[in-house]
């Protein structure tokens, strides 16, 4: 079975490029990685990031603008001399596909090299079970590759996929692709004749904000994911750690949305949320007390072994209620900076997406 990211977070495993049998070379990955976690650097600062010589920087970046990954910035003027060109990854130099199993649906996501997201579309999983002659989870990732120019489906770098611990595996899922996932891995390996790569979905998550987010510039931190349930990661110097605390399910979004349902409002996170301020509004408040709670006391028995500084808090709750719930988090962590993720979307699809990019292009 194919793992990706590997452990530590960034290293690479030394895949094939785009669609080439080669191996990239360590100081194209350097370069790439470099590129991704600083937005217009110039060739004169990645020589002085990465020891490499001005002419050996010069070839691989030369090399890698010809394959379509980078790009020449606007020139920078005002210093003395000439202008300096910043250089950076073109968005439409790689593309990579994301699935995602979560309580209430299966996602997909096409995302372009910079992570933005192309296409997203949640399927119910009666639409996906397969028959003794469909196979609708392909057919799906198959409709997402087709949203990619014609002309682009062969920077098309690969597809991850998010999956649940096994213990945690629902009738849903286990109908969709059973329990032998690398038997599942294969066989969507084989009809779409792309790699696949599988990741645990909350690891997957956590990796796509450290590449593409919030957090790719910290090295540190506690990655948060408020799902159907509260899922937490430790990351230290880029590494992500899975401690021994499971899921909290008193203060996921399926705690929220039963207990509204006891007010007779019924609705699933994933689509248009209730009003919350009317009737609802106790029942909304100490929801989130409880979750930034049990937050705040995860963090604080953490800093007894571990000093972070950093919190990010991943969901795809409306933006108003995460960043509601940020702002409390923040309240009572004072010193620890909180932010909430990028990938707000679908996070554990869009980290997913992320994992082929790590693999095939990325070192640590």
């Amino acid at each position: 079975m194919r793992f990706a990211p590997p452990n530590p977070l960034r290293i690479a495993d030394r895949a094939s490029g785009l669609n080439a049998p080669s191996v990239r070379s360590y100081n194209e990955r350097l370069v790439l990685s470099l590129l991704l976690q600083n937005e217009g650097t110039t060739r004169l600062e990645i020589g002085e990031k990465t020891g490499l010589s001005a002419q050996t920087v010069s070839v691989i970046v030369r090399s890698l603008e010809q394959e379509g990954l980078v790009a020449k910035g606007e020139a920078q003027r005002g210093r003395v001399g000439p202008p300096t060109i910043p250089m950076m990854l073109n968005p439409e130099g790689a593309f990579s596909v994301g699935v995602s199993f979560g309580a209430w649906s299966a996602d997909v996501v096409v995302i372009d090299f910079v992570g933005g997201v192309r296409f997203h579309k949640a399927h119910a999983y009666a639409e996906l079970h397969p028959t003794a002659t469909e196979a609708p989870l392909q057919a799906a990732i198959e409709a997402a590759v087709e949203v990619v120019p014609a002309h682009l489906r062969d920077r098309i770098a690969g597809i991850g996929l998010a999956v649940p611990d096994e213990a945690t595996i629902g009738d849903d899922l286990m109908r969709l692709v059973g329990r032998d996932l690398p038997s599942a891995q294969a066989r969507i390996e084989s009809a779409l004749g792309l790699p696949v790569f599988m990741q645990n979905d909350i690891t997957a998550a956590a990796s796509g904000e450290s590449l593409f987010g919030v957090a790719r510039s910290l090295s540190d931190f506690v990655f948060f994911y408020l799902g159907a349930r509260l899922h937490s990661r430790l990351i230290l110097n880029h590494q992500i750690y899975n401690g021994k605390a499971g899921a909290s399910s008193d203060v996921g979004l399926s705690n929220l949305a039963d207990a509204l349902a006891e007010l007779g409002m019924t609705f699933r996170p994933l689509n248009e949320w209730p009003d919350l301020t009317g009737t609802a509004k106790p029942v909304y408040d100490a929801w989130r007390l409880r979750a930034r709670t049990r937050i705040r006391s995860s963090v604080e028995a953490l800093l007894d072994f571990v000093r972070v500084q950093s919190i990010v808090l991943s969901t795809y709750a409306p933006l108003a209620v995460a960043e509601l719930l940020r702002a409390e988090i923040a309240e009572m962590l004072p010193g620890i900076d909180v932010q909430l993720g990028r990938g707000m979307i679908s996070p554990k699809a869009w980290g997913a997406a992320s994992l082929p990019y790590h693999s095939r292009f990325m070192v640590q």
